[in-house]
C-alpha cells in the first residue's frame, strides 16, 4: 500500500467539518499533523497510511454524517470535481423540496382553517391535534428533506458530547415538533438547510475556479530534436532541459528560458504586468503566458507540476485550506446554551420538589416552560435570514457575496490591497503623448503610426490604431511590409522608407540624439511605453502609451478611508517605475511592485499579521492565490478573469470600483441588524426565565413570545432588501 492515502470526502465545505474529522481520525495517525486537508477539492490525506485499513478509515467519516472514497488518483486533483448541474445536487434538491413542502403546507392550512389568520394562531394552541393531519404530514416532510444532512452530524456531535451548530438545529426542530409548531419546525429546517446548500456551492465554484486555471497551459508542446525535427510531447512528459518551439500567438507550455528568437510576450496571467514583455535569448518565460509575433525556441527549467502556474494552482487551494475564519457567534454560544438550558430545565424540575417539598406538578410544568423559552429557533433564525437578505440586496446592486462570512467580513476591515491592473487601471494601454520633431506635424506622425500598425494585432498596436481611428485620420497603404519580431517593424509609404519601433530599435539604429534619449528615458521612468517612428535620415517624432487610472479612483479610495479603512496598498506585478506613477496619481502611499504570485500570499501574510482583516481586490489569474490566502477576496467581476472571479469571495460585476464603499456600508447594516436580532431573541428569553422562576410565566405565553420574535427577527432581516447602492454611500 501506499504510505499516503486519498479519499475524497463528500460533505466537507468548511473549517468545521475539518475540526470533526481531525477529532475522528487522529488516532488513527497518531496525531492531527498525520491529516491534511484541501477543502477546494475535497480530499484528505493520511500520512503514513500504508498500516491503515481503507474500510476503517470509510467507516470513521461515517460516523460523523460525511462520506469517502479512495482517491483513484492523487495526481489529478480536479478530475473528480465536474460541475454538476443544480437539480442534479443531491443537497440542493432536498433544500428546494424542503421549502416548496413548508410552503405547501401552510397554504393548505390556511384552505382548511379558512383564513391566514386562523392557520397561523393554530400554531400557537399547543397540543390537542389543532394543526390538521395533511398540514403535519406535509410539515414533517420538509423537516425531514432540510434535515437530511444535519441529523448525522448532529448524531455525531451528541455521541461525542460537543454541542454544535448541527446539534442545536435539530434540538430546536425537535421542539418546536414536540410543542406543536410544526410550521415553525419546517422553517427552521429549511432555511438552515439553504445556508448550508450555499456554502457548498461556494466551495463548489471555488473548485471550478481552480479548474479554469488549468486550462491556461498548453496540455502539449512542440519539442525540437537535436536533428531539428519536431514533435508535439505531453507538456506532463516533458523533462528539465528539453527545448521546445512556441509559434506567434501560442500559449507557452512550460516556464523556461529562450535560447533563440526574440518576441513579446503577455504575461499578464502571471504576473500582471499591463504591457507585454521583450523576451530574447537568456529571458525567462511562465507557462501559461501568450507569446507575441516572433518565433522562439526555449529550453525548459521546470517540469509541468512545478511551473509557475503550477504553484499559483497549490496556492489556491492551500490558501483556502488553511484559512481558519472565526465561527459564528450563534455556532460557539450553543456549545454553552443548549447544554445549559437542559441542565437548567432539570434542575428546576427536582430541586425545589426535594429540597423545599414543593409541588411536583408546578415546577415540572415550569421545567417546561423552561424548556420552550430555552428553544433557540428565534436565536438560529436570526442569523440565516439576515445573511440571506443581505446577500440578496448585494446581488440586486451588482455585489456578488459567496456566503456569509464573505458578507460580514467588509465590516471589520483594516487594510485593502489592490493589484493595479485592471483594478485600479483600465488594464489596457492607451495613447498618453504625441511629439512630433524634426518638422514633422502630429498628424503626419500619427498618420504614418498608423499605417505601419495596421497590420499589427500587438496590444501597443491597437491603441495606436484606435486613437489615430478616433481622430478620423486615414493612413494610406504601406507597401515593403517587414515585421522585426521584439523590436519594431519598417515598410514604404507614398514612395518613402520608414520604421516603427522601439527604444532599443531606435538605438541599434543609431539614429538617437542626447535630447530623445533623454526624453524617452524619463517617459519609461513614469511607467510608459514608448514607439519611435522614423525615416533613414531621422527621427520623425514618438507615441507614448501608458495604462490609464480609472475615472473617480482617488475620490472613492479617499470615500473608502473615510468608512474606517485606514490601510491602502498597491501589490502589482508591473514595474516600479509604472506602480509609483499610478499609485501617485490614485493616492496610494504604500507600494509593493515587481511581485509574482508566491510574492503576492507572502505580502497578504505579513499585512494579515500586522492589521489582522485584510481584503485583496484584483482581476488576474495571478491575483487569485493572494485573494485566497487574505481575510477575503474580491474581484472585479466584468472584466475579471473566471479564475479570479471565482476564487474571490466577492465579485464587484461593474467594471469598477464605484460598489467598494457601499459593500463596506451593507456590510455594516447587515452585521447591526443580525446583533439587534440576537438581542431581541435572547431579551425575551431571560425576561421569561425571570418570570418562570418567579412563577408567573405560562407555556402558551413561552410559545407565543417565541413565536412572536420568530416573527420580528425575520421582518427586521428583511429590511435589508432595500438596501440600495447610492453615490457616496
Amino acid at each position: 500500500m501506499p504510505d499516503a492515502l486519498h479519499f475524497r470526502i463528500h460533505g466537507m465545505d468548511c473549517a468545521e467539518e475539518v475540526a470533526i474529522l481531525k477529532r475522528e481520525l487522529h488516532d488513527l495517525t497518531g496525531n492531527e499533523s498525520g491529516l491534511s486537508f484541501d477543502i477546494l477539492n475535497g480530499r484528505m490525506t493520511l500520512q503514513d497510511g500504508g498500516r491503515l485499513s481503507v474500510q476503517q478509515v470509510i467507516e470513521r467519516v461515517a460516523r460523523t454524517g460525511m462520506s469517502a472514497e479512495l482517491w483513484v488518483d492523487s495526481e489529478q486533483a480536479l478530475s473528480g470535481t465536474e460541475s454538476r448541474k443544480w437539480w442534479r445536487d443531491p443537497r440542493t434538491i432536498m433544500t428546494a423540496l424542503s421549502g416548496s413542502l413548508t410552503v405547501a403546507g401552510f397554504c393548505l392550512h390556511v384552505l382548511l382553517s379558512g383564513s391566514f389568520l386562523s392557520a397561523l394562531a393554530a400554531e400557537h394552541v399547543g397540543a390537542g391535534g389543532v394543526t390538521p393531519l395533511p398540514v403535519r404530514a406535509l410539515y414533517l416532510l420538509a423537516v425531514v428533506t432540510g434535515a437530511w444532512y444535519v441529523v448525522p452530524k448532529a448524531w455525531f456531535a451528541l455521541r461525542r458530547f460537543r454541542p454544535d451548530m448541527n446539534l442545536l438545529m435539530t434540538v430546536a426542530v425537535i421542539g418546536a415538533i414536540a410543542l406543536g409548531q410544526w410550521l415553525e419546525a419546517a422553517t427552521v429546517s429549511f432555511l438552515f438547510a439553504l445556508s448550508l446548500a450555499l456554502e457548498s456551492w461556494s466551495v463548489g465554484r471555488a473548485r471550478r475556479a481552480v479548474e479554469a486555471l488549468l486550462k491556461i497551459a498548453p496540455e502539449s508542446v512542440s519539442v525540437v530534436e537535436s536533428d531539428g525535427a519536431i514533435h508535439e510531447e505531453p507538456s506532463a512528459d516533458v523533462s528539465v532541459g528539453t527545448l521546445f518551439r512556441v509559434r506567434p500567438g501560442e500559449r507557452i507550455g512550460l516556464d523556461g528560458t529562450v535560447v533563440e528568437g526574440v518576441t513579446d510576450v503577455n504575461q499578464a496571467p502571471i504576473t500582471g504586468e499591463s504591457l507585454p514583455v521583450t523576451k530574447e535569448p537568456g529571458s525567462a518565460v511562465f507557462a501559461g503566458t501568450i507569446n507575441g509575433n516572433g518565433v522562439i525556441d526555449v529550453r525548459s527549467t521546470k517540469r509541468a507540476s512545478d511551473t509557475t502556474l503550477a504553484h499559483v494552482i497549490r496556492l489556491v487551494g492551500e490558501s483556502q485550506g488553511r484559512r481558519s475564519p472565526s465561527e459564528q457567534w450563534v455556532n460557539r454560544f450553543a456549545r454553552i446554551y443548549t447544554p445549559t438550558v437542559f441542565a437548567v430545565a432539570l434542575l428546576t424540575a427536582i430541586i425545589p420538589p426535594l429540597l423545599f417539598h414543593q409541588p411536583w406538578e408546578t415546577w415540572f410544568y415550569q421545567s417546561l416552560v423552561l424548556l420552550v423559552i430555552g428553544c433557540p429557533c428565534a436565536l438560529v433564525i436570526s442569523t440565516p435570514v439576515s445573511i440571506v437578505a443581505g446577500l440578496a440586496a448585494a446581488a440586486r446592486n451588482g455585489v456578488l457575496v459567496k456566503g456569509g462570512l464573505a458578507l460580514e467580513t467588509p465590516a471589520r476591515l483594516k487594510v485593502i490591497a489592490m493589484d493595479k491592473t485592471g483594478t485600479l487601471t483600465e488594464g489596457k494601454p492607451s495613447v498618453a503623448k504625441v511629439v512630433a520633431m524634426n518638422g514633422h506635424t502630429e498628424q503626419e506622425l500619427l498618420e504614418r503610426a498608423g499605417a505601419l500598425e495596421s497590420s499589427s494585432q500587438h496590444p501597443l498596436a491597437r491603441a495606436i490604431c484606435e486613437y489615430v481611428s478616433a481622430r478620423d485620420l486615414h493612413p494610406g497603404p504601406v507597401t515593403d511590409f517587414t515585421l522585426i519580431p521584439g523590436k519594431g517593424a519598417t515598410a514604404r509609404l507614398d514612395g518613402r522608407s520608414f520604421w516603427l519601433g522601439s527604444h532599443r530599435f531606435l538605438e541599434e539604429r543609431g539614429q538617437e540624439t542626447p535630447e530623445v534619449h533623454a526624453l524617452l528615458g524619463d517617459l519609461s521612468a513614469s511607467g510608459h511605453s514608448v514607439v519611435v517612428i522614423g525615416n533613414e535620415t531621422h527621427v520623425c517624432g514618438f507615441i507614448a502609451l501608458a495604462d490609464r487610472l480609472r475615472p473617480g479612483v482617488q475620490g472613492l479610495l479617499a470615500l473608502t478611508r473615510g468608512l474606517g479603512v485606514p490601510h491602502i496598498v498597491m501589490l502589482t506585478g508591473d514595474n516600479e517605475g509604472t506602480a509609483r506613477t499610478i499609485a501617485r496619481q490614485a493616492g496610494i502611499e504604500e507600494v509593493r511592485a515587481e511581485l509574482l504570485p508566491a510574492d503576492k500570499v507572502s505580502a497578504i501574510e505579513v499585512l494579515v499579521e500586522r492589521y489582522g482583516s485584510v481584503a485583496m481586490i484584483g482581476d488576474g489569474v495571478n491575483d487569485a492565490p493572494a485573494m485566497a490566502r487574505s481575510s477575503i477576496g474580491i474581484a472585479m467581476g466584468a472584466i475579471g478573469s473566471d479564475a479570479a472571479i471565482e476564487a474571490a469571495d466577492i465579485a464587484l460585476m461593474s467594471d469598477n470600483l464605484h460598489q467598494l464603499p457601499w459593500l463596506i456600508a451593507h456590510s455594516r447594516r447587515t452585521l447591526a441588524i443580525i446583533r439587534q436580532n440576537i438581542v431581541l431573541s435572547l431579551a425575551v428569553k431571560f425576561v421569561f426565565v425571570a418570570l418562570a422562576f418567579a412563577g408567573h410565566a405560562s407555556l402558551w405565553a413561552a410559545i407565543a413570545a417565541d413565536m412572536g420574535v420568530s416573527l420580528l427577527v425575520i421582518f427586521n432581516a428583511l429590511r435589508l432588501l432595500n438596501s440600495t447602492s447610492r453615490p457616496g454611500t
